[in-house]
């Protein structure tokens, strides 16, 4: 563990506001921001793309093959988020799995609730099909919401009868929208990132009245019977430390192949960190290891 690099990052955390403390306008404009202070490497292409009707982009790093794509979800509790905010980790993940990243501005809410990002996810993934792109060739990926969103894409494309892609990515999964997991109460006083308040106040926009025990909100409780392979990233200090152990426990029960990394001393999504952590680049580089090994 780069005790001296996380302690930095831990100070630079307890000084930003907590999530919904701010406007939503703000909520959106600082995650914005932040991911931008990361900047691309000039070797990437960027390619901006219509995803019949939903924006996306193409990162390509060096080496990507053009067959080969991860589509990628990104973070965010459905309100917050975007192409912008994790570009960088995007291509990162491009540049170590020998895949090109498609990145998508899925529907936010409360403009857009429920299942909006799920019809989104799942359009963007039958386009690629639609596009030439093999399953074999595909993988979706995603952290927090967008982890939790990766997963139930695959349960709703599995319920439509649609040809799974190679392998699923869960960066520190949002899986369980009630809130009732133990770690919510257990690990808040260890999460330098995540509240339970301004992650709910987000997820009932998201909701707006929706049963969050719905399989599609809350993949947590979706059987996982015939799913892809699965990597699942997880840190100790995370309050949904137990939506990510639950489901990788589920899966493997259910005869789903799972690489799972709980780190007990990291925080969520700490893959967005890689310039800064080295533990971070080291994460993005086992999933990049993963995926060139499932894609094709």
């Amino acid at each position: 563990m780069s005790q001296q690099q996380l302690d930095k990052l831990l100070a630079i955390f307890d000084k930003q506001p907590p999530l919904g403390s701010m406007s939503l306008e703000d909520e959106r404009k600082n995650l914005d921001e932040g991911g931008a202070r990361f900047k691309v490497p000039e070797d990437v292409v960027m390619e901006p793309v219509d995803v019949d009707g939903v924006p996306g982009e193409f990162l390509i790093a060096p080496g990507a093959a053009d067959d080969k794509v991860v589509l990628y979800l990104h973070g965010g509790g459905y309100a917050i988020g975007s192409i912008k905010s994790h570009r960088y980790l995007m291509q990162n993940i491009s540049r170590h799995s020998g895949a090109k990243t498609l990145g998508i501005d899925y529907r936010l809410a409360p403009e857009n609730p429920f299942p909006a990002a799920l019809e989104d996810a799942t359009k963007a993934y039958r386009w690629l099909l639609s596009q030439g792109y093999k399953p074999e060739n595909i993988a979706i990926g995603g952290d927090s919401a967008g982890g939790g969103l990766t997963l139930a894409t695959l349960v709703n494309l599995r319920s439509e009868g649609d040809p799974l892609p190679a392998a699923g990515v869960l960066i520190s999964p949002w899986t369980d929208m009630t809130g009732e997991a133990e770690a919510v109460k257990t690990r808040v006083d260890v999460d330098p990132m995540v509240k339970p308040e301004g992650l709910f106040s987000l997820g009932a926009k998201y909701l707006n009245g929706e049963d969050p025990k719905n399989v599609l909100a809350s993949p947590v409780f979706a059987s996982m019977n015939g799913l892809p392979p699965l990597c699942i990233h997880v840190g100790g200090r995370e309050i949904l430390y137990d939506d990510a152990i639950t489901v990788a426990n589920k899966a493997r029960q259910e005869g789903v192949e799972v690489e799972l990394l709980d780190e007990p001393d990291l925080f969520h999504v700490w893959h967005a960190f890689a310039p800064m952590l080295d533990e971070g680049q080291q994460a993005v580089e086992k999933i990049g290891a993963f995926l060139a090994a499932r894609l094709g």
